[in-house]
């Protein structure tokens, strides 16, 4: 029987990854985010989305 290899929950999302989670588009998540909606990190040159973050803006907590 083949072993099951899980991945550990993500605690952050790039720009995209967080698109392709929400069903959002770009523009509108950095909308979200420059209106102080949804909060970002920059973490180098990337700008990541903690996961709580994006759960709480699609939840309507934010």
């Amino acid at each position: 029987m083949a072993a099951i290899q899980h991945e550990p929950p993500k605690i952050a999302y790039s720009i995209k990854e967080a698109c392709r989670a929400s069903s959002l588009g770009r523009t509108t998540l950095y909308n979200h985010i420059s209106a102080g909606r949804l909060r970002a990190v920059r973490v180098g040159g990337r700008t990541i989305i903690p996961a709580a973050a994006l759960h709480a803006l699609i939840a309507g907590e934010a």
